[in-house]
Formats: C-alpha cells, sequence, structure tokens
C-alpha cells in the first residue's frame, strides 16, 4: 500500500470509529463518551489533512509519513501490510 492509500485508509477508519461515536452517543447520552478516544481521532485525522497537504520536500514529511503508518497499525486490519 503506497502512502496515499495509507492515509485515506487510515481516515476511513477515523470516520467509521467516529460513526461509530456518534450512535453511542444517540443512544446513550454525552456522558457515554467521557473517556472516549475522540479527541485523539480528531487529532490523528488532524495529522492526515497535514500530511496530504504537505510537500514531499518538507523536512517534516518522512517523520510524518512513518507516524502515520504506526499509527494505522493500530487498526490492525488485514488491508494494512508494515
Amino acid at each position: 500500500m503506497d502512502d496515499h492509500d495509507l492515509v485515506r485508509y487510515l481516515t476511513r477508519c477515523i470516520e467509521t470509529d467516529n460513526h461509530a461515536y456518534a450512535y453511542v452517543l444517540d443512544r446513550f447520552g454525552g456522558e457515554a463518551l467521557l473517556d472516549s478516544q475522540l479527541p485523539m481521532l480528531d487529532m490523528v485525522e488532524s495529522l492526515a489533512r497535514d500530511w496530504q497537504a504537505m510537500d514531499p520536500a518538507d523536512e517534516r514529511y518522512v517523520g510524518l509519513t512513518h507516524a502515520l503508518r504506526v499509527i494505522t497499525q493500530a487498526y490492525s486490519r488485514p488491508l494494512v501490510e508494515g
């Protein structure tokens, strides 16, 4: 999987998680999400958007690419290859 596919995959995973949180919020109310990972998901999604807009010549590009690959491994679905 190339880097662009990886970031698209990560974004889809985050979107799926956000839908699940929306369901929980709707069904059980806001207190059910007090200890949720929503802030972390928002930050990862922000990094993915930054990466998509970043010039590959930017000195941070390689490090951010690596970080997004590591984060994607947390989803540990067969589509992702290390």
